[in-house]
């Protein structure tokens, strides 16, 4: 009897799938029974082929062989889990396998890598997609009954691969070009670059921020405070001299009420967490990194099976999923949450949680209906998952109700204004009485005292308070991970701005890593809650073109990236388009004519970089080579010196960078 083979992304996935299949048996490698094969990737068994893999030279950094555009980009196995892929190959391609099911993670990455695994052993089988939200037994039965047709997924997988080679095609030309214009190894790519540039500028904004001097003068009344107001701009501020002439004017004076404005607010609850929120407070909260809690959701996915799918963009659920719901709710009602639950009554529905039009791969991120033991988790996982679970629950509560009474008073042609605020019903803010996630939206109460207009107060005491002007914050990673979500802010395009609001920069499951990304390289640091940009991070972003470090650039890929999955654009005209970007960056970095020294580092010691030194001539290029001869990196831009080999066979000198280095420092 043929069997079925599924492939999923991790071993410890590939259990849990094998116990729903009852696939008891294990070989080395996967386990089966009669019907089925459960194997498994280890993340991406097959990568890209580096440079050198085409051409032997190509290992060597030199201008000369810019850009690197590889008519067709190609595979290669990873060497640390070539085993694992050779057994794939040989089940893949195997007679007694009759189909293939793809089970590895729902999303753009996990497609690509399946698809690779796919191209690479030359499989030919038909295959069909496991796609689904939750790792719980039933979500894992439910998926297997209702899988999908593999050509559903052929443009998600066509928008991964044009990322995954455009990638590639940008990061290595752009690293090779300015590491060698520069003589310090620079890593720079698509996302990581303008993520920088968002740090880089407010740190800028900051050095620059020049604090002034603004005074307020505030009074007191017998049973409450007012501060003066400019009416028409809504302004606070004086000069000291002006807040002096007031307070003389009105000093011993009474003040009569000349409004009295009483407003009821309400707040709805919080949208249900994507990733991206969750990783925001969780930095607040506990301080966590956002690959810590990315880490933290993925195990409470994939081994303690209590959330959904972590990786998701969307803060909605589908309206298949309402009558599962209250059931979830009910299995999740333990002490710590029972009162909430049970004052819920039936379920109020609203488009602020069902959306099927605002779901993209995946709905938000829930608890799933699997029973949660207290003591099981450890307080990280149980910090997280907190979190999510009151989020879930906060939905479904009534709006948080309060009143804002605001009074103004006046003398002598001058305003004063008192703001106060009383509770009316704590709704969904009963969850985080105690918790909160951010205790600057938790202000105490201010009551005012019940004042009728034209009343009279007497002026018992004033007070003019020197006030100084503050510089934004240096970014934390929470409020990093809201710029890179909502970066078309910093862009003007208009139909740009749009594509960056739906997708920012980055995905929330790679966010974490660009961060991660950028504090290895020593382009910023973490001190303590906020990312400071190094000397090597500013200056990087001093030497490249805007193009590369501009949110806008990513935005037009993303917007690119979004058609093609949505089969809306032919991927060549996607990748002709970054060939031609390429092209731009490396003829840039030619001319860049920036006179820009990095830290020194010893990090260029372990590459091939043929580089000579600073040019004799101009004193701003650096010395490179090609087939004929050595020269100046700025020949573009006028510098003229050569080093014909030539010359050199006449003169019986070698290659070798020692000696060629020594040559033209004497010159």
């Amino acid at each position: 009897m043929k069997k079925i083979l599924v492939i999923a992304e991790k071993p410890s996935v590939a259990q849990d799938i094998a116990k729903v299949l009852e696939c008891k048996k294990k070989g080395e490698g996967y386990f089966y029974s009669e019907i089925y094969i459960v194997s498994w990737a280890i993340g991406h068994l097959v990568s890209l082929c580096d440079p050198e893999d085409y051409d032997v030279k190509l290992k060597s950094w030199q201008f000369n062989t810019l850009p690197i555009i590889p008519d067709t980009i190609k595979l290669k196995a990873t060497k640390k889990t070539k085993a694992q892929l050779n057994i794939l190959k040989k089940l893949m391609n195997s007679q007694d396998v009759e189909k293939i099911i793809c089970a590895t993670d729902s999303g753009r990455e996990g497609e690509l890598i399946f698809r690779y695994i796919y191209q690479f052993v030359k499989c030919k089988k038909e295959f069909q997609r496991l796609w689904i939200s939750s790792m719980t037994n039933t979500a894992i039965k439910n998926g297997f009954e209702n899988l999908k047709p593999s050509k559903e997924y052929d443009n998600l997988f066509y928008s991964a691969k044009c990322r995954s080679e455009a990638d590639w095609i940008v990061g290595i030309n752009a690293t090779r070009a300015y590491t060698l214009k520069y003589n310090t190894l620079l890593s720079i790519g698509r996302v990581q670059t303008p993520t920088l540039s968002i740090i880089v500028n407010r740190y800028k904004e900051i050095e620059n921020f020049k604090p002034e001097k603004y005074y307020e003068l505030k009074l007191k009344y017998k049973d409450f405070d007012a501060l003066w107001i400019d009416l028409k701009s809504k302004s606070n501020k004086l000069l000291k001299d002006q807040a002096e002439k007031i307070e003389n004017k009105i000093k011993n004076k009474s003040v009569s009420v000349h409004s009295v404005k009483l407003e009821e607010k309400q707040q709805a609850p919080p949208l249900l967490y994507d990733l991206t929120e969750l990783q925001r407070d969780c930095n607040k909260k506990f301080g966590y990194s956002a690959q810590k809690t990315l880490n933290i959701a993925q195990n409470l996915y994939e081994k303690r099976k209590l959330i959904t799918y972590p990786r998701t963009d969307s803060q909605y659920l589908s309206s298949d999923m309402i009558p599962n719901l209250k059931f979830i709710l009910n299995r999740i009602s333990i002490d710590k949450y029972k009162e909430y639950i049970n004052n819920l009554g039936n379920l109020h529905i609203t488009k602020r949680i069902v959306d099927n039009s605002k779901i993209t791969d995946h709905h938000a991120i829930i608890p799933t209906e699997k029973v949660f033991k207290v003591n099981s988790l450890d307080k990280d996982e149980f910090n997280v998952y907190d979190l999510i679970v009151r989020r879930f629950i906060a939905v479904f509560l009534p709006n948080y109700i309060y009143n804002i009474c605001t009074i103004i008073t006046t003398t002598e042609d001058e305003f004063f204004i008192s703001k106060g605020n009383s509770i009316v019903s704590l709704g969904w803010k009963q969850l985080y009485k105690s918790n909160s996630i951010d205790k600057e939206e938790d202000k105490d109460e201010v009551k005012l005292p019940k004042v009728e207009k034209n009343e009279i107060r007497q002026i018992i005491n004033t007070n003019i308070e020197e006030k100084t002007t503050k510089p934004p914050k240096n970014y934390t990673e929470a409020s990093l991970l809201k710029a890179m979500e909502n970066a078309g802010r910093f862009v003007v395009d208009e139909s740009i701005k749009h594509e960056l609001k739906e997708s920012g920069l980055g995905t929330p499951a790679t966010r974490a890593s660009i961060i991660e990304r950028l504090i290895s390289v020593g382009y910023i640091k973490r001190s303590e809650k906020s990312l400071i940009p190094t000397e090597k991070g500013i200056k990087l972003i001093e030497v490249v073109p805007k193009e590369l470090k501009s949110a806008e650039t990513t935005g037009r890929w993303e917007k690119g990236l979004n058609a093609i999955a949505k089969g809306k654009m032919e991927n060549i005209r996607f990748m002709n388009s970054i060939k031609r970007y390429v092209n731009y960056i490396v003829d840039e970095s030619k001319k860049s004519s920036i006179d820009i020294n990095f830290p020194k580092e010893n990090n260029l010691s372990k590459l091939k970089v043929s580089n000579f030194g600073i040019c004799p001539k101009c004193k701003k290029g650096i010395i490179l080579e090609n087939s004929k001869a050595f020269y100046c990196s700025n020949w573009k831009t006028g510098c003229k010196y050569t080093l014909w080999k030539s010359d050199l066979d006449k003169l019986g000198i070698k290659y070798t960078v020692t000696d060629i280095k020594k040559y033209i420092a004497k010159q």
